[in-house]
């Protein structure tokens, strides 16, 4: 009775060790999956802490960008607005319209304009150009014409 006491105590041990282990094991591989998940959660939040401080970065240099930009134009306006202040009716008359490269572009310009035209002028036309015959059709003359397609009942 030994041996049965024996081996049904080591076959009762064997179940319970399975079980036990079996328990043990799959928590522990849940703790393995839960800590790599986690380490990649980490880097993964690391790597977007870089991304938007790479970011705010690029965002800092272009609305510095915008400023000087804005800066720049309010310096034009307040000059503009200086000069227009200042214009009396006497130096209305004396200042120019266009700038000074666009007076000069204008001139170039007009000179050119006048260098085909004198081109032009040497060219003498003595006949008429071809798309137009000698002879005229009468077609677009006043006279009535009889109508020679429509139906008469007689």
């Amino acid at each position: 009775m030994n041996v049965v006491l024996g081996l049904s105590l080591f076959i009762v041990g064997a179940i319970i060790g399975f079980f036990a282990n079996r328990t043990l094991f799959s928590s522990a591989q849940q703790t393995k999956k839960l800590a790599a998940k986690a380490s990649q959660s980490e880097s993964e939040l690391a790597q977007y802490k870089l991304d938007v401080a790479e970011h705010l970065g690029n965002s800092a240099k272009l609305l510095e960008q915008m400023n000087s930009t804005c800066q720049t134009a309010m310096a034009q306006m307040a000059q503009s607005t200086q000069l227009l202040q200042q214009a009396t009716p006497e130096n209305i008359e004396s200042m120019p319209f266009f700038s000074k490269e666009t007076q000069e572009q204008l001139a170039q310009t007009v000179s050119l304009r006048h260098n085909k035209d004198e081109r032009k002028g040497d060219v003498e036309i003595s006949e008429a150009p071809l798309d137009y015959s000698g002879a005229p059709s009468g077609l677009f003359d006043d006279k009535k014409h009889s109508v020679t397609n429509s139906t008469t009942n007689s």
